[in-house]
C-alpha cells in the first residue's frame, strides 16, 4: 500500500488527554452510600425495606403521642388525663428541678451547676484533639477537679453550708456515679490485666480470683455487699459514706470487666513488640507505658467504650441501695397524686430513655471518630 493511501486513512491522532468523565452516578454521592449501606446484598435490601415499612407504621402514632397530641403546659395532671391526651411534657417541666437535683436544697443548686459546668469544660478540653496542653487538662480533671467538686457539692464548714449526701439525687448523681466508675475502672482494669499476665504467682492468683469472682456475680450483689460489708472492715468512725459505698462497688465491678477487655488487647499485640522493647533495654513499666499499652488500648477502643456505655446504664441499679439517681427521681415523681396518670408515668420513662440514649450515643460517636483518627495515623 502506498504512503498516500495510508495517509488518507488516518483522519486524526490525539496528542493530549481527553476530559475526565464523571464516575457513574450509582458509584458516587448519596446513591453510592445508599447502595453500599442499605442495598449491598439481597438480604440487606429486604431488611432495609422491612425496617422502612416498620418505621412508616410506627412513626405516625409516635409523632401524635409525643408531639401533636402532647400536653406541653398545664398546672397539674388533669389535662394529661383527658381522653386522647398524649405525652405529658408539662409533668417533666414541673418536676425538672427534682429530676436534676433530687432533694438538694434549692437555694444551693448553683453549686451543682458550677460543678457540672466545670466537669464538662474539662472533659471537652481532654477529648477535643485540637485543644493544647492535654497534660495540664488531665491534671486538672483527675487531681484538682475531684477535690473542688467534693467541697462544692458537700460544702465546707464556715464557707459553704453542709449538704449531706442523703439529699443528693437526680441527674447529677447519675453522672457522678458514671464518671467515678469510668475514671476509676480503666486504670484499675489495666493493673488487673497486667497482674493476670504477671509471672508472679501470688499476683496472678489474686487478679484471676478477683476478676472471675466479680464477673461471676450480678452488679446488684456487688452493690449490696459494698453497702453492708464495707462498714464491717473499718472502724466505726471510718465507716464509708452511704454514697461512697456504691461508688466503690461500681468501680470494682467495672474494673473486672475492663481488665478482660484490656487483656484482649495485650494478647493481640505481636510478640515482636515485646521483644523489640526488651532489646532496647527498657524496664517493664516503661515498656508498658511507652510501647505496649498505647497500642493495646488503641486496638480495643470499641470494647472499652462498650464497657463505659454499659456502666453508664447500669448506674440505675444504685437505686437498689437507696441512692436517688435520675431514674429513681422519675419513679418517685410519678407517685405525686397531683400528677398521677398512665400517660404521665410513660412520659417520665420516655424522658429518662432520651437522657440515657443521648449520652450513650455521644460516647459511641466519639469512639468511632477516635478510631478513624488513630487508624489514619497507623496507615500513615
Amino acid at each position: 500500500m502506498s504512503d498516500q493511501a495510508i495517509g488518507s486513512r488516518i483522519a486524526y491522532v490525539r496528542r493530549e488527554a481527553g476530559p475526565t468523565r464523571p464516575a457513574p452516578i450509582m458509584t458516587r454521592g448519596v446513591f453510592a452510600w445508599v447502595r453500599e449501606n442499605l442495598f449491598s446484598t439481597p438480604m440487606s435490601g429486604v431488611l432495609t425495606i422491612g425496617s422502612l415499612l416498620f418505621v412508616l407504621w410506627v412513626a405516625p402514632d409516635t409523632f401524635r403521642y409525643l408531639i401533636s397530641d402532647a400536653v406541653w403546659q398545664a398546672p397539674d395532671g388533669v389535662a394529661c388525663r383527658a381522653p386522647g391526651a398524649g405525652a405529658c411534657w408539662a409533668f417533666v417541666a414541673a418536676k425538672f428541678e427534682y429530676f436534676m437535683y433530687g432533694s438538694y436544697p434549692r437555694g444551693e443548686t448553683w453549686r451543682v451547676d458550677v460543678t457540672l459546668v466545670l466537669g464538662l469544660a474539662l472533659i471537652l478540653w481532654l477529648l477535643i484533639p485540637r485543644l493544647p496542653r492535654k497534660g495540664m487538662a488531665a491534671f486538672a480533671f483527675f487531681v484538682v477537679y475531684p477535690v473542688v467538686a467534693f467541697f462544692l457539692l458537700r460544702g465546707l464548714e464556715g464557707v459553704l453550708p453542709i449538704v449531706e449526701t442523703n439529699l443528693w439525687g437526680g441527674v447529677f448523681v447519675s453522672l457522678l456515679v458514671a464518671a467515678v466508675g469510668i475514671v476509676a475502672s480503666l486504670p484499675l482494669g489495666v493493673l488487673l490485666a497486667l497482674g493476670r499476665r504477671s509471672q508472679l504467682p501470688f499476683v496472678k492468683f489474686f487478679c484471676v480470683v478477683f476478676i472471675e469472682f466479680v464477673r461471676g456475680v450480678p452488679l446488684i450483689t456487688v452493690l449490696f455487699m459494698a453497702n453492708t460489708m464495707l462498714p464491717l472492715f473499718v472502724p466505726q468512725e471510718w465507716t464509708p459514706d452511704r454514697l461512697l459505698r456504691p461508688l466503690i462497688g461500681v468501680s470494682l465491678f467495672a474494673a473486672a470487666y475492663m481488665a478482660e477487655v484490656v487483656r484482649a488487647g495485650l494478647q493481640a499485640m505481636p510478640k515482636g513488640q515485646f521483644e523489640g522493647a526488651m532489646a532496647l533495654g527498657l524496664p517493664y513499666w516503661k515498656m508498658m507505658r511507652l510501647i505496649i499499652l498505647p497500642q493495646a488500648l488503641t486496638t480495643v477502643i470499641p470494647g472499652i467504650v462498650n464497657s463505659f456505655i454499659a456502666l453508664f446504664k447500669d448506674t440505675t441499679l444504685v437505686a437498689i441501695v437507696g441512692i436517688f439517681d435520675f431514674l429513681r427521681t422519675v419513679e418517685t415523681a410519678r407517685l405525686d397524686p397531683v400528677w398521677a396518670g398512665p400517660t404521665i408515668s410513660t412520659t417520665g420513662y420516655v424522658f429518662a430513655a432520651i437522657f440515657y440514649w443521648v449520652f450513650c450515643f455521644a460516647m459511641s460517636r466519639y469512639s468511632q471518630m477516635l478510631e478513624r483518627k488513630l487508624a489514619a495515623g497507623r496507615r500513615r
